[in-house]
């Protein structure tokens, strides 16, 4: 993977480069981040660098050999361990090794998946995925090996926080006593989790999250997600990827307009017009009903922001910053707080399978009366 894949993420890059141009590289590294976010991306794009025979100012150059066999995951030097369990296909003995075919496949088609899609692709069914203590024991045998081709023999680590206490303390050795140009990434979603002494032992990089524009721009390059759906993606995803992908394919209304009838009616107190929108609601089904309920909490999220200051809200698309503007108007410091409950209210039950047209005409009639001071 080459830098230039991953959106966004400047600040990161930058850091990164300048550590293999500086000659500063650390031993042991940890690319923090949340699911969905860049960092197993930037730690695969960091590793084709470092081992690129042609480093370009900004990015490797992708088309060296050693470029070409990173970018397949399949370079001699390049080495990974993640949590895996028994499978059908791998009855005993599960170690990473003997899952790298289904790793390629994974990592290739979105560096952005979470433990959960990894063990779906592995066929692992409701077990969980572990670092086991037989695995540290080849990580310590691959670890004695020099590097085959290029200039380091580079292992990621993805998320170590699963690891056996056996095999942290293995790690933890080999951190204190690095053997001589090998790198080791660690990818990981919770610091807390991991040994203190690993953490201290590893120079951290923060990931972020992708912002709202990051998402919009990655699903009308990935999937040619219409600017609309995108935008409603971004709001729900709250920059994981994993979960915009995942988004893209479940939307099937446009919440936006939906979002502004229900308010016109609500304010207006239609009650008929309400009664019409819950047989509506009604049809999307759970999910999107569910989504639906997110994305309004995610708008009026940003209609009391925006009532603070119009500064705190960076992004909307013309119609929505219309709707935004007058309905800030509306919305106080006393019932913002009732609307937002509301509507919290509103998921938990659709969640826990109440009936969607009694959630949702109560809820109208709730904030009816919120949005007119009742």
């Amino acid at each position: 993977m080459q830098f230039s894949q991953i959106i966004g993420h400047q600040e990161a890059k930058q850091l990164l480069l300048k550590s293999v141009q500086q000659n500063h590289v650390a031993h042991a590294q940890l690319f923090l981040g949340q699911e969905g976010s860049a960092n197993l991306a930037l730690a695969l794009a960091y590793a084709t660098y470092i081992n690129c025979e042609d480093k370009q100012p900004n990015d490797s150059c992708g088309t060296c050999a050693s470029c070409v066999k990173m970018n397949k995951l399949v370079h001699p030097d390049f080495n990974f361990v993640m949590p895996v369990t028994t499978t059908k296909s791998v009855s005993k003995d599960a170690l990473s090794s003997r899952f790298m075919n289904e790793w390629r496949e994974f990592v290739l088609a979105s560096p952005y998946q979470g433990l959960n899609d990894w063990m779906q692709h592995i066929g692992a069914e409701n077990k969980q995925g572990i670092i086991s203590k037989e695995e540290s024991r080849q990580l310590v045998k691959l670890v004695s090996l020099k590097a085959f081709e290029g200039d380091y023999k580079i292992v990621v680590i993805w998320l170590p926080e699963l690891m056996h206490s056996a095999a942290a303390n293995a790690l933890l050795k080999l951190l204190e006593e690095p053997p001589a140009k090998t790198l080791f990434l660690l990818v990981a979603q919770a610091s807390e989790k991991l040994l203190v002494t690993i953490t201290s032992r590893t120079q951290i990089l923060q990931v972020r999250n992708f912002t709202e524009q990051e998402v919009i721009q990655y699903l009308q390059e990935k999937y040619n997600t219409n600017t609309d759906v995108a935008y409603q993606v971004a709001q729900l995803a709250e920059g994981n990827l994993n979960a915009a992908a995942k988004l893209t394919s479940e939307i099937s209304s446009d919440y936006f307009s939906f979002f502004t009838d229900w308010m016109r009616n609500c304010y207006s107190y239609k009650f008929a017009e309400m009664i019409d929108m819950s047989d509506k609601f009604q049809t999307l089904g759970r999910e999107n009903q569910k989504n639906f309920l997110l994305y309004a909490l995610n708008l009026f999220r940003k209609v009391m922001l925006y009532g603070m200051d119009a500064g705190l809200v960076t992004y909307l698309p013309p119609a929505e910053l219309d709707f935004v503007q007058k309905f800030s108007k509306v919305i106080t410091g006393a019932n913002a707080a009732q609307l937002t409950e509301e509507l919290n209210q509103a998921h938990y039950h659709i969640e826990r399978n109440a009936n969607p047209k009694m959630v949702f005409v109560d809820s109208s009639i709730q904030i009816a009366g919120y949005l007119r001071g009742n």
